[in-house]
């Protein structure tokens, strides 16, 4: 049986952008530039001393010993492919996507799992075509040693990690923006396009669809509170769908937040709405206080186990 191990290293991860496309327009012309691609990504990364771990479809990972000999194998890849795209039709350029991680993995044999290798995948996934995304372990170690830009993304969600990771996109120039070059106008700039940029962010993070729903519960709500009023008979039972809206509200803010873990703060929205019931029905006795004790309970249980 394969020794099963532990070890701190850089995971890197590539993908294509629209591999399925690619394949759907040109099968043959397709898997031939993949084939000189990975050779070439392959090259590259033994010449920095990492090794290609595994490959399957559009999909290769890697692994290096060193940090910053990682992030230079994917600025030099990305580099070469930038070369090798300029040559080719807008619609047809086969444009990487790399995502780096340090982390500790499980080594089994010749392949590395666990929660390193899946946020290198998540980060890769993240990327703008044509870009790098590295986390905030990478960042701290090459910040001040290799000669690219950086570019916070925020904190990048990750299944199964309750922590959203900080990620960093690596900023190596306009080569990867994929407008013609006769189309652009000034010279070439050291940073890549904004429209780049606002691809990557959109992609590390979901686009909050939260402003909409928003103003959709603001008309609800003050529609009721107004045929409330318009109708008064001496209660404001508008008070209880207003709630309930104002927890559907928050319930829908907490989705799209990375500031505090989802699921603790949806338990205290949830605690929030018992007690607002509570107040509006309010008889002596401030019964809420049990389902919040319970779920004040359940937080704390949650937060210690992340400690």
């Amino acid at each position: 049986m394969s020794e099963t191990r532990r070890k701190l290293t850089t995971i890197f991860c590539a993908d294509v952008q629209d591999y399925t496309r690619l394949m759907g327009a040109d099968e043959e012309g397709t898997l031939a530039s993949l084939k000189r691609c990975r050779e070439a990504m392959g090259r590259l990364i033994e010449s920095h001393g990492g090794r290609v771990i595994n490959t399957w479809g559009d999909g290769l990972i890697a692994d290096f010993p060193s940090v910053v000999e990682a992030v230079r194998a994917a600025v030099d890849t990305q580099n070469e492919l930038a070369g090798f795209n300029a040559r080719r039709p807008a619609d047809g350029r086969m444009l990487f996507r790399i995502g780096i991680n340090l982390g500790d993995v499980i080594v089994e044999g010749d392949g590395i799992y666990g929660d390193g290798v899946n946020i290198a995948a998540r980060l890769q996934a993240s990327a703008a075509a044509g870009g790098i995304v590295i986390s905030s372990t990478v960042y701290d170690q090459v910040r001040n040693k290799v000669a690219v830009g950086f570019e916070f993304l925020g904190p990048l969600m990750v299944k199964n990690v309750d922590e959203g990771v900080p990620s960093y996109a690596v900023k190596i120039g306009d080569a990867r923006d994929e407008t013609p070059p006769a189309e652009r106008s000034g010279p070439a700039r050291p940073q890549p396009q904004p429209a780049v940029m606002a691809a990557a962010i959109s992609e590390a993070r979901p686009a909050p669809r939260g402003s909409r729903l928003y103003g959709v519960l603001a008309v609800i709500a003050a529609v009721l509170i107004c045929i409330n009023l318009l109708s008064w008979q001496g209660i404001f039972w508008a008070r209880f769908p207003v709630l309930a809206l104002a927890v559907v509200a928050a319930l829908a803010w907490n989705r799209d937040q990375t500031l505090f873990n989802r699921k603790i703060t949806s338990l205290a929205i949830v605690a929030l709405g018992i007690a607002g019931i509570n107040l509006f029905t309010w008889t002596g006795q401030f019964w809420a206080m049990w389902p919040i004790l319970g779920i004040a309970a359940v937080m704390g249980v949650r937060w210690s186990m992340r400690r």
